[in-house]
């Protein structure tokens, strides 16, 4: 079968993208140089995801840092952050690797006792992804409302509770906290939104802040 990448590159495949992909074997198959380094399945398209600039990574160690450090107020409860971790969307035969996903310790320590390749969506109570000039519209609400289905509807559709979303784009340069995800619809009914340089206050079961101070959008 021919299977379009991203940069209009075709490759033959010995099966389903999906397939592929959790098997860990699409990566192999498709990676193109400095494109990146892995694979991505987003409304069953392959996307290959550029590389994290340092803004990008830096961003993405705010958000996980401020959850260690509230989380030492009550160890007990704290929650646990992991970066670059494969999500197996099965139900609708996607996977991503988000930037950061955050579970509760019990769905951590779950997950640590099984020795899981991939995390599934009932693992994880929030994920986080920081847009990157090549491939933002696959991390945004899809615009026009037909057009192809973006991690935002995957997110939804197998009811991930939150997404936070960082947009570096410099006409947009704010964060959004998407809840409330309709899996029927495969959309969020739900968001709040602040501007860089305001402090992220994340609601409950988080109620935590995060400054965004130093965040400043792509050049």
């Amino acid at each position: 079968m021919t299977i379009p990448v991203r940069i209009h590159w075709h490759h033959e495949l010995p099966d389903t993208p999906y397939n592929l992909w959790k098997r860990r074997e699409l990566a192999d198959l498709v990676r193109l140089g400095r494109q990146g380094t892995r694979a991505e399945i987003i409304g069953g398209r392959i996307i290959v995801p550029p590389w994290m600039d340092l803004a990008h990574g830096l961003i993405v160690s705010d958000v996980a840092d401020a959850f260690t450090v509230d989380g030492m107020k009550d160890p007990s409860g704290a929650w646990q952050s992991v970066r670059g971790q494969d999500l197996d969307l099965d139900v609708i035969q996607d996977g991503y690797t988000p930037d950061l996903c955050l579970l509760n310790p019990e769905n951590g320590l779950k997950a640590r006792k099984a020795q899981l390749k991939h995390l599934s969506p009932h693992h994880v109570e929030l994920v986080l992804e920081v847009t990157s000039p090549e491939n933002a519209d696959q991390d945004r609400i899809p615009s026009p409302p037909d057009a192809d289905a973006t991690k935002w509807n995957g997110y939804a559709r197998v009811g991930i509770p939150h997404y936070l979303l960082v947009d570096r784009d410099p006409g947009v340069a704010r964060t959004t906290l998407f809840s409330g995800p309709d899996r029927a619809a495969g959309e969020y009914r739900e968001s709040l939104s602040w501007a860089f340089g305001e402090v992220v206050r994340l609601p409950e079961p988080f109620g935590l802040e995060i400054s965004t101070d130093e965040w400043e959008p792509w050049i």
